[in-house]
């Protein structure tokens, strides 16, 4: 059981790739929250980006209370920055 994760912007160079696929657990990741949290251990440089990350399942924008599922396509991105 696997979720995609997906990485934009300098969330590519935290992570050093655009894509992976992230591991579930026997019991399975509930949250997106939980995930994310998973991936900060793993990249503590995400630990930075904690309050502003925008976050989409499937294509369609979430929270950290969403509920995700093997399979899934969980995305995070930096805040939109305006230039």
């Amino acid at each position: 059981m696997k979720v995609t994760v997906l990485f934009f912007s300098v969330l590519r160079e935290i992570a050093g790739t655009d894509r992976l696929e992230w591991p579930l657990d026997d019991e399975g990741l509930a949250t997106v929250g939980e995930l994310v949290a998973a991936l900060e251990a793993c990249y503590p440089g995400l630990e930075g980006w904690k309050g502003s990350l925008l976050l989409a399942v499937n294509g369609e924008y979430a929270d950290r209370a969403t509920r995700i599922a093997a399979g899934d396509e969980v995305a995070l991105m930096p805040p939109v920055q305006g230039g």
